[in-house]
């Protein structure tokens, strides 16, 4: 399974992208804002993506790969939550790449497979409450905060506040469309 857009491609985790992964997520920066450790090993990266070779109808994990370099530069996920009704996901990219509008682009390919491919009809999302930037992206795309957890950050060792967004499917759209 691939999803293309303008300079991306996402598609399904190689074990060739274990350095890749590695040089992204092995910087604090990055870590910090999410559930992984720090430092990010070789062996991590080997276990998540055997863990998550293949995407099967309630797991989607993608590598995002930079199309005129063939680099992986981040990645991104979408797990459907059928018992709970939730459909979660969440995106990183290596530190190198911030500020290029990827990001966003990532998140409005990804919202648009749910939507459009998969039919959802709502996402659910979060942000650590000290990772402004994510909050920034979220809401030009039209999440709402819904509420509060508490979520442990290996990076940081300690347990954090992630606030929860959603983004239903019709908010999604008047959002790119103005």
């Amino acid at each position: 399974m691939m999803i293309e857009t303008e300079r991306l491609i996402l598609r399904e985790w190689k074990l060739s992208d274990i350095s890749s992964m590695v040089e992204g997520l092995n910087n604090f920066d990055t870590s910090k804002n999410l559930t992984v450790p720090f430092p990010y090993t070789k062996e991590h990266a080997e276990s998540f993506i055997n863990k998550h070779l293949k995407n099967d109808e309630n797991n989607y994990y993608f590598a995002i790969v930079l199309k005129d370099t063939n680099k992986v530069i981040g990645g991104t996920s979408l797990e459907i939550k059928t018992d709970i009704n939730k459909n979660k996901g969440g995106i990183w990219l290596n530190n190198k790449y911030h500020g290029k509008g990827l990001g966003t682009e990532v998140w409005i390919a990804r919202a648009k497979f749910a939507f459009e491919t998969l039919n959802l009809n709502e996402l659910e999302n979060g942000f650590f409450e000290h990772n402004e930037i994510s909050w920034k992206m979220q809401q030009k795309l039209g999440y709402k905060i819904v509420g509060k957890t508490i979520n442990y950050c290996p990076a940081l060792n300690r347990e954090v506040v992630e606030i929860i967004t959603n983004l239903k499917k019709e908010e999604f759209y008047n959002s790119i469309n103005n």
